[in-house]
């Protein structure tokens, strides 16, 4: 079984992406990483460099800032990165640069591809998730927050990167998948305040034009963290490759989960609790087709 790990990412350093610890924690079930290095205006290929692994190749690629609806340059990106793994991979194993995935569930990872290797009914596996959110204390629970999704698909070139690169279809169809006891843990929303402010708009840019952009997104745009939904503790450990940056977290945040909760909708609430006491997720929108558990 040869396993080819893939991710894009463009100005990781301005970003402050854990994009190092993304691939790093993934790489020890990777036969060979395929980064899709954008045209970056700061020192992201040093930093990928830095890593110093022979399983790492680098392709140099060129965003089409023209796509700016619906963050397609992200899928885009996403496509070049797949298309350059090796044709004998059997597995390709996806994951963005702000996702991280624990040490401990590894194994599984795995023995999960080993056993559906030779299943061509499985065409990918699906991944549970955690948010993190303002810090590495809270994470977000909420209809707000997508659940699940595929990041290890097989090595088919028919499949392509979906809408803003959440997810992926072959042709125009969802992936047949199997869900996995494994979680991806993302941190895209773990910075201090004034980082957050500057994430959304450099994010919101890949999805709107520059009059959207000046109406909704000033230069004194301010993030407002209130807006979770949920916030729950997390009382778990957070992967070891992530230590060091954990350590340095610099910002305080005062969060108040039972004030944020309160601002949910009565509809919403009830959802909710539907969601805790069953585990069903009512009117979900699902980008894949689970047909083994």
């Amino acid at each position: 079984m040869k396993v080819a790990g893939f991710t894009f990412i463009r100005n990781a350093v301005k970003n402050d992406y854990p994009v190092v610890e993304a691939i790093t924690s993934i790489l020890p079930v990777c036969d060979e990483f395929v980064v899709a290095l954008g045209n970056s205006e700061d020192n992201t290929e040093e930093l990928i460099r830095g890593i110093n692994s022979p399983k790492i190749r680098i392709v140099h690629t060129v965003w089409d800032e023209s796509l700016r609806e619906g963050g397609a340059v992200f899928a885009a990106e996403t496509d070049k990165a797949f298309a350059a793994i090796s044709p004998d991979a059997d597995w390709a194993f996806y994951i963005q640069g702000d996702e991280v995935v624990h040490e401990k569930y590894l194994p599984l990872i795995s023995q999960e591809m080993q056993d559906n290797l030779t299943d061509v009914h499985v065409e990918g596996l699906l991944f549970k998730y955690v948010h993190f959110y303002g810090s590495y204390d809270y994470y977000a629970h909420s209809r707000r927050w997508y659940r699940r999704e595929i990041r290890i698909l097989r090595n088919n070139k028919n499949v392509h990167s979906y809408r803003d690169a959440q997810g992926f279809r072959l042709g125009g169809r969802k992936l047949n998948v199997k869900l996995i006891d494994a979680y991806i843990y993302h941190y895209g929303w773990v910075k201090p305040p004034q980082g957050m402010g500057n994430k959304v708009r450099n994010f919101n840019q890949f999805y709107h034009d520059d009059s959207w952009m000046a109406e909704n997104m000033p230069q004194t745009f301010e993030f407002d963290f209130k807006n979770a939904d949920r916030l729950l503790p997390f009382t778990d450990t957070h992967p070891a490759v992530l230590q060091r940056r954990i350590q340095a977290q610099n910002w305080q945040l005062e969060l108040d989960p039972v004030a944020i909760k309160k601002k949910l909708s009565l509809r919403r609430r009830i959802l909710q609790k539907i969601e805790d006491w069953t585990g069903w997720r009512v009117s979900e929108y699902r980008n894949y087709k689970i047909i083994k558990s």
